[in-house]
């Protein structure tokens, strides 16, 4: 995307990226997905209370919370995955980023998604689902094509957990269709973004604190990955998949608590405790340590039920260290690749205060029982995902004064 003009031996379509001069929302690929994802998160939470309380109905085939459930983990969170996969792979393998005409390709194949299951009632389980599995599918053999392209073998593991996802997906609306509710596709689902998380958050976590920190006075600096953190994700990997097959067994509830133990382990390897003064650092730490919450929470819960309900566990997962974690991706990228200065303002740790809350008030409404709780935590949800439109949004779909192809 450089101004300068092409080499005559250059590539058509080398060319056409070099002299992109298209909407500035379909520059990058974290533009229209990060955006879009927020939006459609905040549109999740708007409308899921009221379908939940009896008081809205959308032609759609599935009940509400399916609805709910399918949309936040295979609609807003596949929306980031694909943001952070289209901007990450020119790094990893010095490829051109995918813009212009497939990139709104894309985008319109996920929109279609979000109304396919909308209208489900009206189009046909069937015909939704394949519109709605299509993205994933498309956005997995754009990614292994470039990774492929560039020879960037190590990273072909992260779509691996894409394809689990897909497969979780498909779980989904098979359940939906043959019997009425799902069950399996929410655990895929879940599972898969938290291995992502673990795999890609052990990356990145690490090295951000270590580069923030080496600026700083001396002192204790992230431990190197080492082989911890291969058991650590080894178990947890065990954990999780006793847990997608059978959620209620005591074993799984011992593996999930055992998993809890490594990652918190992990996590404190880290040297979170010394980034309070750098907000964009530490919502990762924050983030992450959902994580081994989610863990021990979630295995407190199968071993006792009658005192923890599942749900509080699965939330501390999907409000907090999905949550978090996907806030704190989106706004540091936003930031980095728009050439803003990576430091979070007022506005930054206000969007990050209130996500931390809503994960905090939906697991407290949960264990508690609270449909008050749930409604202030859909709020802080709301305001939080709201609130990175607002002050991100003019970020990511207009241009910087200089446009210098950095997009």
């Amino acid at each position: 995307m450089s101004s300068s003009p092409a080499s005559p031996s250059m590539p058509p379509a080398l060319e056409r990226r070099l002299n992109y001069a298209g909407p500035a929302l379909f520059s990058y690929g974290f533009r229209p997905f990060f955006l879009g994802a927020a939006v459609w998160s905040v549109a999740c939470i708007v409308l899921w209370i009221p379908q939940f309380m009896g008081d809205l109905s959308w032609p759609t085939a599935y009940s509400p919370l399916d609805w709910h459930s399918h949309e936040m983990l295979y609609g807003y969170v596949a929306a980031v995955i694909a943001g952070f996969l289209l901007t990450a792979i020119p790094n990893w393998t010095g490829r051109l980023p995918i813009n212009g005409g497939p990139l709104m390709a894309l985008a319109a194949l996920w929109i279609a998604g979000r109304f396919a299951i909308l209208f489900s009632a009206k189009l046909g389980i069937l015909v939704a689902a394949l519109i709605d599995i299509a993205f994933l599918a498309t956005l997995a053999i754009v990614a292994a094509r470039e990774i492929i392209a560039g020879r960037n073998w190590r990273n072909l593991r992260v779509l691996v957990l894409i394809g689990v996802l897909i497969a979780g997906n498909i779980a989904f609306h098979a359940e939906v269709y043959a019997f009425g509710g799902a069950d399996y596709g929410n655990r895929i689902g879940i599972a898969a973004v938290i291995m992502l998380i673990m795999l890609v958050g052990g990356r990145v976590v690490p090295s951000f604190t270590r580069n923030w920190l080496a600026r700083q006075e001396n002192g204790r600096l992230p431990a190197p990955f080492s082989r911890f953190d291969v058991a650590s994700i080894a178990v947890s990997l065990a954990s999780l998949v006793l847990w997608v097959g059978l959620p209620d067994g005591a074993m799984t509830g011992l593996a999930l608590i055992a998993a809890a133990v490594m990652q918190g382990a992990r996590l404190a390897r880290w040297a979170g405790d010394r980034t309070t003064s750098d907000r964009l650092v530490l919502v990762l730490h924050v983030g992450y340590a959902f994580v081994p919450i989610g863990f021990a929470v979630l295995g407190a819960s199968i071993l006792n039920p009658s005192a923890i309900p599942s749900s509080v566990g699965i939330h501390a997962w999907t409000a907090g260290a999905i949550g978090l974690m996907t806030l704190a991706v989106m706004t540091r990228a936003s930031l980095g690749h728009t050439g803003q200065p990576l430091t979070a303002g007022r506005g930054t740790q206000a969007i990050y205060l209130f996500g931390f809350c809503a994960a905090v008030l939906r697991m407290i409404a949960g264990l508690v029982g609270s449909m008050l709780l749930m409604e202030f935590a859909s709020a802080a949800w709301a305001a939080a995902f709201g609130g990175f439109v607002l002050l991100y949004g003019p970020m990511l779909w207009q241009r910087p004064p200089v446009w210098a192809g950095r997009a």
